[in-house]
């Protein structure tokens, strides 16, 4: 949260320059009347998102914060698999969708030939 904080804190520093007064309009987000660090914290609170690109939750891998291994498998739980964005371990550079579409793809495939 206080790295959010002063990221709208140096946001607005860098607006306020003269390189970039010919491009400055008024504030809309979070506003003129946003200032104390307790406005900002409940305008982040308030507005705060993902971006609805959530990753990592369900890590892959074989360490011991992952939670699936590379045929998605659930560790420890037999007959379950996980397979969306949150398998990556970290967030792609791009949109995580054409990804998790490979993801289902690989995942099909891969179900598909255990039960052959």
């Amino acid at each position: 949260m206080a790295l959010l904080v002063e990221g709208i804190k140096l946001a607005r520093r860098l607006a306020q320059t003269r390189a970039l007064a010919a491009f400055r309009g008024e504030e809309i987000a979070p506003g003129p009347a946003v200032q104390s660090d307790d406005a900002i914290r409940a305008y982040i609170r308030q507005v705060g998102d993902s971006i609805h690109h959530p990753v990592g939750t369900c890590k892959m891998g074989h360490d011991r914060l992952a939670v699936v291994n590379p045929q998605l498998q659930v560790h420890g739980v037999e007959g379950l698999r996980v397979v969306d964005a949150s398998i990556m371990p970290t967030i792609t550079a791009g949109n995580t969708n054409a990804a998790t579409i490979m993801i289902g793809e690989k995942a099909a495939d891969m179900i598909q030939a255990a039960y052959r």
